[in-house]
């Protein structure tokens, strides 16, 4: 059976440390995703997601740009990122993970939120995924030294999506 995503009723953020004290966040409000699953268990399910990085929004127009440019995700020449499923095991997706031209394998925490049906009678089915990521692993290494140690921008990464899907 094949899901589609509900876009209103999801959501793409991220947290980076900044300055070592506080974090950022920062979200993608276009994605899309296309899910196929023999059962509502979604225990094989096959998931391939996108994200369009050129709305890539942290709230400050200024670092959106930079993080837009060559020194990160230069969406010019890479305009998405994807994401490729391998197997949903227990409260665990693993699956493959492109931005630029970078693939790695990475596992994502899934809270099964469940399945029910909306007061119009569309099946529906919630999942919250969190995960953390290595700028470095995808050659995302920009930064800056602080004079009292440290640097700019952490190397982890913090993903936290909320995605409802809609029975087809």
């Amino acid at each position: 059976m094949k899901w589609n995503l509900d876009p209103s009723h999801s959501e793409v953020q991220f947290k980076v440390r900044h300055l070592m004290i506080t974090n950022v966040t920062g979200k993608i409000e276009k994605f899309s995703t296309e899910v196929e699953s023999d059962d509502e268990q979604f225990s094989n399910a096959r998931i391939s997601f996108s994200a369009d990085m050129s709305s890539l929004s942290t709230g400050d127009e200024k670092r959106d740009g930079h993080l837009k440019a060559a020194d990160f995700f230069e969406i010019e020449k890479y305009p998405a990122i994807s994401f490729t499923s391998g197997k949903l095991e227990g409260e665990k997706l693993n699956g493959n993970l492109t931005i630029k031209d970078v693939t790695n394998p990475v596992q994502l925490d899934v809270d099964f939120g469940g399945v029910g049906k909306d007061p119009w009678g569309n099946t529906k089915a919630g999942f919250t995924l969190n995960g953390k990521i290595k700028r470095s692993d995808w050659n995302l290494n920009w930064n800056a030294a602080l004079e009292t140690g440290g640097v700019l921008l952490s190397d982890d990464v913090k993903l936290a999506i909320e995605i409802q899907l809609v029975k087809a």
